[in-house]
């Protein structure tokens, strides 16, 4: 799979405020490359729109929209459950299944002082708690006739 044109570095460098914001882009893409997506979830033309869309919105610098469009494009399944601002952080919490209460709905939370960066923090959350866990079919047993050193 080759990796998502969108996730690259943009040619400009961002501001110093939002430095830290591409060390994340570069995990994204890895872990995006990395994951089984399902192949059929968009139409080609509307996933292409997307794709240019978050393209612009990086090369312009706008990594809020832009962490909310990706969102929007691999993650269909997922919403905004809730965005605040508390102490100096910004706590982002993404959702299956908004409509139930907070204390029924299994959301994932994430949490940093840039809002963009707190959107990426739950998206790759998402992300890791979505992948297929490589296991083995057959458990591994423990040699018990090797001897003691």
């Amino acid at each position: 799979m080759t990796p998502c044109r969108f996730l690259q570095k943009p040619k400009t460098p961002p501001n110093s405020a939002i430095g830290c914001v591409m060390p994340m882009w570069s995990r994204l893409n890895s872990s995006l490359t990395s994951s089984a997506r399902p192949a059929a979830a968009f139409h080609p033309l509307a996933k292409a729109a997307k794709t240019a869309r978050i393209e612009r919105l990086i090369q312009s610098g706008a990594w809020t929209d832009a962490a909310l469009a990706l969102i929007d494009l691999e993650l269909p399944q997922w919403q905004i459950r809730r965005i605040a601002y508390d102490e100096g952080e910004w706590h982002c919490a993404l959702s299956r299944q908004r409509e139930l209460p907070d204390w029924l709905d299994q959301s994932v939370e994430a949490r940093h002082a840039d809002l963009a960066l707190a959107i990426l923090s739950a998206f790759v959350e998402v992300q890791r708690i979505s992948a297929p866990l490589s296991r083995p079919s057959v458990p591994a047993v423990p040699d018990r006739h090797q001897p003691a050193l």
